[in-house]
């Protein structure tokens, strides 16, 4: 019996892994078609740079999955919604990407954000707008994130009016890659970010606010170990401060 076990186990495994060399690597130049929102469900997605993108599968299309998730809060906010609302047909999609700015959610927004019908879209942007000044030779000022950022929200609040909107405040800790250089520049960006959330009508979660009173508890990098990036620690306190102000 134990033999037999094996065995099927053994054709099962090969027969996936099989499928699996069917699909295209890193296939981010062409992502997969956004899968249509079953009726009846409700559809929360997570949008951003890196800090939400966490490592995701960007080959996997379908809701709800570990690998489409990443590591990070929306896999969190996910998996505690989902145990405690087994009934809910509640819908989780992940569409960050690491090193986005607002213009590049401008570019993919129709496809990654508006064809998923969302009846809750999270946003969390900001970081690179600002760093890629340093590193990146990006040249967008304050005004221009605001702008952008802005026009984004109109744009989908006429696509989606009813769609409830959550923006995150984009937040960094003094350490590692986050030195003076980055004040008080980043600062305008995050009061800039809240105008967009309250002209847009969205929920805004101040996490800057919060992470500073976490660095009275533990040090910065324990919370993000670059200044940018959140741990596992840090990434379980944007979940439970997003839960409590999506109220879920």
């Amino acid at each position: 019996m134990r033999n037999d076990i094996s065995r099927r186990g053994f054709v099962a495994a090969t027969a996936a892994l099989a499928a699996g060399l069917q699909e295209p690597i890193g296939a981010i130049a062409d992502p997969p078609r956004a899968p249509a929102k079953r009726q009846g469900t409700t559809a929360v997605l997570f949008q951003g740079d890196s800090i939400t993108d966490s490592g995701r599968n960007r080959n996997a299309t379908e809701a709800n999955s570990a690998g489409a998730l990443g590591s990070g809060y929306p896999l969190l906010v996910a998996a505690a919604v989902l145990a405690q609302r087994a009934t809910s047909g509640l819908q989780f999609y992940n569409r960050g990407i690491s090193g986005n700015k607002v213009p590049d959610l401008q570019q993919r927004w129709a496809t990654d954000a508006l064809d998923l019908k969302p009846d809750v879209l999270s946003i969390l942007i900001g970081v690179n707008d600002f760093w890629h000044t340093l590193t990146h030779g990006y040249t967008g000022t304050v005004r221009d994130y605001e702008q952008q950022y802005t026009a984004l929200l109109d744009d989908t609040r006429r696509a989606l009016p009813q769609v409830r909107l959550i923006v995150l405040e984009p937040f960094v800790l003094r350490t590692g890659a986050v030195d003076a250089r980055w004040f008080p520049e980043f600062d305008e960006r995050r009061s800039a970010a809240a105008r967009v959330a309250s002209h847009a009508r969205a929920t805004f979660v101040p996490l800057q606010s919060v992470f500073d009173q976490k660095t009275r508890m533990a040090p910065p990098a324990y919370w993000a170990a670059d200044g940018v990036h959140p741990t596992p620690a840090g990434h379980a306190v944007i979940a439970e401060h997003w839960r409590r102000a999506a109220r879920l």
